[in-house]
C-alpha cells in the first residue's frame, strides 16, 4: 500500500450504519493519506431478506454494489455487503459477502470470517425469520444489525460487525489494490 494523496468516493449499497462504518474502516487502511468520502445509498439486494446460501449472498452483494455505483456520478467504487448463512458438513454458519464494482465493471469479491450458528437460532431462520430479528429477540436489544451484529453478540463483543466486515471489504478490494502480477 502506498500513500494516496487524492480523494476517494465510495458508495455503500446500504443505509446500515455498521456497513458504512466497515467501509470507512477499510478504506482508511487501503488508501492512507487520501480524503475519503463514503456515501450510504439505498439499494435492493434482489434476493431474499435472509439469504440461505453463499451464492444467494454473493448475488445480493453484487446487486447492491452495482446499484450503489449508479447512485452518484462522483463515485469510483460501489460496495455491496450481504450477510447470509450456509451449511458446511451439516453445520450452519453465517458470513458476510462483499462485492466491489468499479466504473469499468470489474467486480471484486470477498467475505468475512464464518461463525457457527446454534440450532436454536437456525430454528427461527428455517421458519423464515431474518437473523437480525432473531438476534434482537434473543438479546433483548433493538437493531443489533446496525451495531455489533450477530457476530459481535456471539463473540461477546470481541468481533463487532464493522470490524469483521471491514476485513471482508479489504479482501474484495484485493484485485484493485494489489500488484497486477497476481491477477493477469
Amino acid at each position: 500500500m502506498t500513500s494516496q494523496h487524492h480523494t476517494i468516493h465510495v458508495a455503500v449499497g446500504s443505509e446500515n450504519k455498521a456497513k458504512v462504518k466497515a467501509a470507512e474502516l477499510a478504506l482508511v487502511k487501503m488508501f492512507p493519506g487520501a480524503t475519503i468520502h463514503v456515501y450510504a445509498a439505498k439499494a435492493e439486494s434482489g434476493v431474499t431478506t435472509q439469504p440461505m446460501s453463499d451464492e444467494e449472498s454473493i448475488q445480493g452483494a453484487t446487486n447492491r454494489a452495482r446499484a450503489a455505483l449508479l447512485s452518484r456520478d462522483d463515485v469510483m467504487y460501489g460496495v455491496g455487503m450481504e450477510g447470509g448463512v450456509g451449511q458446511v458438513s451439516g453445520r450452519w454458519y453465517e458470513c458476510g459477502w462483499i462485492a466491489v464494482v468499479d466504473r469499468e465493471g470489474k467486480v471484486g469479491l470477498g467475505s468475512t470470517a464464518r461463525f457457527e450458528l446454534s440450532s436454536k437460532i437456525m430454528e427461527h431462520l428455517h421458519k423464515g425469520v431474518e437473523l437480525a430479528e432473531v438476534m434482537d429477540l434473543l438479546s433483548g436489544q433493538q437493531d443489533v444489525r446496525s451495531g455489533e451484529g450477530a457476530m459481535g453478540l456471539l463473540t461477546n463483543g470481541l468481533l463487532p460487525r464493522p470490524d469483521v466486515y471491514s476485513q471482508g471489504l479489504i479482501f474484495a478490494f484485493s484485485q484493485f489494490i494489489s500488484p497486477k502480477i497476481y491477477w493477469q
